[in-house]
């Protein structure tokens, strides 16, 4: 076993310490002594964060979170024993007893250095977007954040106040003085034009977009994708296997190769429910090679009546990450 692998053992010996409140202090040479180890995973830049992550990103969400907590915990030490430390989550992401933020929280001191993590706050406005963040680094039991993201974007008038002095991006940003924070991005599912001008108007690190989505003919993949990137911006692409939701045909690997085969696309967020995905993603990642135009040309054609469904509720106007608002 390497020494910095986490097992079963390594967490019954340190749950007691996490609980205690026994927390890592961050350093400011996390990233310079590259205490993340991929394992032998591809791994791409962030953008301008220039942190090197695995081209697949954990998702703690609904998944992950229709589990127990101890396959919970499983899956958590699984995805760190084979390289895929970015683990993203959501201060609302929940199950009928326990948040996801505070499942993690349970194992994520003894190995804060080892993990990239991701969180999002929904709330717009400056004081309850305070208490959010304090929240959620409670429920982590740590006391800084790698990325905390605006979470679902919706509407570009929402966009427009978020920079405003009581709204959400002056309390990330003096948390980020603080060293609380260290990158700063975005979410959206809906809304590619609301995606864009977000990017446009603000200094954001990176951008989590919903793919192989179109709603009211807005091109996801061809606008803010490509602003974003060419920004500099770490580009994350998530609800990529939906589709087999609607179009049970498609394969699940292909779903996520033609992802990765997005111009302007950094890594892939997949949410997973059971441990042994996990290996099967990572032998997705080692053997991975990009499409060429034809086959991009011909998956999309497959994908066509995905983009034509009118039943799924994340597809729909209105609809906010982990709930849909009337």
């Amino acid at each position: 076993m390497k020494t910095n692998d986490f097992t079963r053992r390594d967490f019954i010996k340190t749950t007691g310490a996490a609980a205690a409140g026994v927390i890592l202090t961050p350093s400011s040479t996390v990233y310079k002594s590259s205490s993340f180890d991929a394992k032998g995973l591809p791994t791409a830049i962030l953008g301008k964060t220039g942190v090197r992550i695995p081209k697949m990103v954990i998702g703690l969400g609904s998944r992950f979170m229709a589990v127990d907590e101890e396959k919970g915990l499983e899956i958590l030490e699984t995805a760190l024993n084979l390289g895929f430390y970015y683990w993203d989550t959501a201060a609302i992401y929940k199950n009928d007893t326990q948040f996801s933020e505070e499942r993690i929280g349970k194992i994520l001191a003894p190995i804060r250095s080892q993990i990239f993590l991701s969180t999002k706050v929904s709330e717009r406005k400056a004081d309850e977007a305070k208490r959010t963040i304090e929240s959620s680094l409670k429920r982590l039991n740590t006391d800084y954040i790698d990325l905390f993201q605006v979470h679902s974007i919706t509407t570009e008038e929402e966009v427009k106040q978020f920079g405003a002095a009581d709204g959400v991006l002056p309390v990330l940003q003096k948390y980020r003085e603080q060293g609380v924070i260290k990158y700063i991005g975005f979410t959206g599912h809906t809304s590619a034009s609301a995606m864009k001008l977000a990017a446009e108007m603000y200094d954001f690190d990176t951008m989590l977009i919903a793919m192989n989505h179109q709603q009211k003919g807005e091109k996801f993949e061809e606008n803010p994708v490509q602003f974003a990137a060419a920004k500099g911006m770490g580009v994350l692409a998530m609800k990529t296997i939906r589709p087999r939701e609607t179009v049970t045909t498609l394969n699940p690997d292909d779903l996520i190769r033609y992802a990765l085969s997005l111009k302007g696309v950094t890594a892939v967020t997949v949410g997973i429910d059971k441990k042994e995905l996990l290996t099967e993603n990572a032998g997705i990642l080692k053997s991975f090679k990009p499409f060429d135009e034809e086959k991009m040309k011909s998956f999309r054609a497959e994908l066509d009546p995905f983009y034509k469904s009118k039943t799924l509720p994340w597809m729909q106007p209105g609809y906010f990450d982990g709930m849909h608002i009337a």
